[in-house]
């Protein structure tokens, strides 16, 4: 099975957004810098009652809580375009997708990944996206579907992760 695409944002975006939810420390990571701005809030309403308010203080616990955040939130946008930048600079790629594996080409160069290293994955509206397994650290691999030659093979290409890869 061939795929040709070119690297589109939106696309990597989506990619390293999955990856994330597919990780046990990005949910905790998250819940934590929420939970931070939340409790900033609190002791900022609290800085603000009598007898002696501090809306100085109030200020900044709250800004501090929304940088928290912010912050949190903008990681998957700043790996996206990380990726995005390096992916695109390679031109048009090209990935063969089979039993063996999957080997992608581009300008500069060929990676070949075989179906141990990427026993999960992911599909969403426009991607397959597929994993490294938990004890390996956090790689990914994704597949466009719009890549794909026509429709129905992105059913055979589903068939093929099906019978190497578990669904995430």
């Amino acid at each position: 099975m061939e795929l040709v695409y070119s690297a589109d944002f939106g696309e990597v975006h989506e990619a390293v957004r999955a990856r994330l939810r597919a990780t046990r420390w990005w949910p905790l990571m998250r819940w934590t810098a929420y939970g931070a701005c939340a409790l900033a809030v609190l002791v900022a309403v609290l800085a603000l009652l009598p007898p002696a308010p501090e809306p100085g203080t109030a200020a900044v616990l709250v800004l501090l809580g929304a940088v928290a955040v912010t912050a949190t939130e903008l990681v998957p946008w700043g790996t996206a375009r990380s990726l995005h930048r390096l992916i695109g600079a390679q031109g048009e790629a090209r990935a063969v997708v089979d039993e063996d594996g999957a080997r992608w080409t581009s300008r500069d160069t060929e990676t070949t990944i075989r179906w141990a290293l990427l026993p999960r994955y992911v599909e969403t509206p426009r991607l397959f996206v597929l994993f490294t397994d938990r004890t390996s650290g956090t790689g990914f691999a994704y597949l466009p579907k719009r890549g794909l030659a026509d429709g129905a093979d992105a059913d055979r290409l589903r068939a093929l992760l099906d019978r190497h890869a578990a669904r995430a």
